[in-house]
């Protein structure tokens, strides 16, 4: 005779463990698709090295025509061909209550490090690049806004 269970019982149980498995892995993923940036105070404090002109501003926007467009849209706005494929949907950049409480250090941060699903570009793209986009970002808000280049307030 087997030591086993009849299969009528082991069926509930193999069921609730599965139930309690996927409900675990929602609470997961919520958790973690949701959470929010967490920038070391350090890197709040950096300030972009650039130097501002429009041959930095001209580096910087086919940086971000290459690398950044599919997702963020043209002009920076979240609505590159690719943004309805990603959750959560990609930044308006353009959005000024969003970007200019962000210090060019929390932007550097992002960019360098990046956050499902935005990939990290550290490996991809040099110091200066990355630094350069800083510069473009801020460019998109102060146009958005103003219709012009970024301000030495929003540099920060």
């Amino acid at each position: 005779m087997s030591a086993r269970p009849p299969r009528s019982r082991r069926l509930p149980k193999v069921a609730f463990v599965l139930v309690l498995a996927a409900m675990a892995f929602v609470i997961l993923y919520a958790v973690f698709q949701n959470s929010d940036w967490k920038i070391p105070e350090g890197a709040k404090s950096l300030k972009n090295p650039v130097v501002t002109s429009p041959d930095a501003l001209r580096a910087a926007r086919d940086l971000y025509r290459d690398e950044c467009a599919h997702c963020h849209g043209d002009t920076g706005k979240g609505d590159g061909p690719d943004a309805n494929k990603y959750k959560p949907a990609p930044a308006d950049l353009t959005e000024a209550r969003h970007m200019q409480p962000q210090s060019d250090g929390e932007l550097f941060y992002k960019i360098t490090g990046g956050k499902r699903p935005m990939p990290a570009f550290k490996k991809r793209l040099t110091e200066e690049q990355r630094w350069q986009l800083v510069f473009l970002l801020r460019a998109f808000t102060a146009k958005a806004n103003t219709s012009g280049g970024p301000s030495d307030s929003q540099r920060k």
